[in-house]
């Protein structure tokens, strides 16, 4: 699903499944053994590029998209200076939609996401897991204590180098543009992480997987490739724009001091003004294109507060990255030394207000 791939931002929305991996007692061991039997069941059923091109069972399709899958990894390395390792370099075929599937919840008047602590990630606010009916079986029971849940299926996630990350079923057939961007989205989340700051690993990412993108591009794609992301991409920036804007004017709402029951009322008026603008939108720019009619459907406090932590500082890393001179290798050791750093240095240090509390922002698609 190509709206799972902007939430998630193909991020390291799954990592939190496999940051337990031989560290059971440091929480649920059920919740771990899962991540465990997930996550190596994936890196098993991944082989080598080579091999799939090898075989005469191999699709067309499938084969086109590995080779172009490995010009844009080649172009990573030698272009982007991102890791130069066999991640992205073999692939699997998951048999199921999503790599992993991610719960967030949050209260009924607040946009403010249910947290979850980790080994190495710190603190986030998602849970992931390999198997969508355990998913939704944690869905159902944070619905029972009163929270709003949202459940979404997300097409990769990065292990931050530990793994090699394989190619995957679940998104190999993106559009060009958007597959180049994930690759590169993927592998930036191994040149750098903040522990417990998400907007800063998901900005971070999502500046390189923009600035690598448009060159890919330019420079790789041909005409109708950048075209069909074109149209992608606007769709995706529309849906970001109005999603981002009800967001901040329900944040406020949950601030003024009106009784609950007033405050359900209007709550309520505005969601159902969201989908009415929604619905003009998608006629009046979309040409009626009705791939995010599921997510307004399903639209709660949980999913808006997916959506904060993919692009807050992509405009600060940028002004870096120019700052840097463009060198690739000079950006990255500066976003080094920041991740470093505590997290309101790291946000003077990108020219950014302090803020009262870290993000915990769920990687979405």
């Amino acid at each position: 699903m190509r709206l799972a791939r902007w939430l998630a931002g193909g991020t390291v929305a799954g990592l939190a499944a496999v940051a337990g991996l031989g560290l059971a007692g440091c929480g649920s061991l059920g919740y771990y053994t899962q991540s465990m039997r997930g996550h190596l069941s994936m890196m098993h059923s991944a082989r080598p590029v080579p091999e799939w091109l090898g075989e005469a069972g191999t699709t067309e399709p499938l084969r086109s998209r590995l080779l172009l899958s490995q010009r844009m990894r080649d172009f990573a390395v030698s272009e982007l200076k991102l890791p130069d390792n066999d991640s992205y370099r073999r692939y699997a075929d998951l048999q199921r939609p999503a790599a992993v599937w991610n719960v967030v919840a949050a209260p009924e008047l607040s946009l403010k996401l249910k947290t979850w602590c980790f080994p190495v990630v710190g603190c986030v606010g998602y849970r992931g897991y390999f198997d969508k009916a355990e998913a939704d079986r944690v869905a159902a029971e944070l619905r029972a204590e009163g929270l709003e849940v949202s459940v979404y299926g997300v097409p990769a996630y990065s292990t931050l180098g530990w793994f090699d990350d394989p190619l995957l079923n679940t998104f190999i057939h993106y559009p060009e543009g958007e597959l180049a961007r994930l690759i590169f989205h993927e592998l930036a989340h191994q040149i750098a992480y903040a522990k417990g700051d998400t907007t800063f690993n998901e900005s971070f990412a999502t500046a390189v997987e923009r600035i690598g993108g448009q060159r890919w591009l330019a420079e790789h794609a041909d005409a109708a490739a950048r075209e069909e992301y074109e149209r992608f991409d606007a769709r995706r920036q529309d849906f970001r724009a109005l999603t981002l804007a009800w967001r901040e004017r329900l944040a406020a709402l949950y601030q003024e001091p009106l009784p609950p029951e007033a405050m359900r009322a209007r709550k309520a008026e505005l969601f159902a003004q969201m989908r009415a603008e929604y619905n003009t939108m998608k006629q009046a720019r979309w040409g009626g294109y009705a791939g995010y009619d599921g997510w307004f459907a399903r639209a709660n406090n949980a999913s808006l507060g997916v959506l904060a932590a993919y692009n807050e500082l992509v405009p600060a890393f940028e002004r870096l990255f120019d700052a840097q001179g463009g060198d690739f290798q000079r950006f990255y050791d500066e976003v080094r030394r920041l991740a470093e750093l505590p997290r309101e240095q790291r946000r003077q240090a990108l020219g950014l207000p302090a803020v009262a509390a870290p993000s915990t922002g769920a990687s979405a698609p």
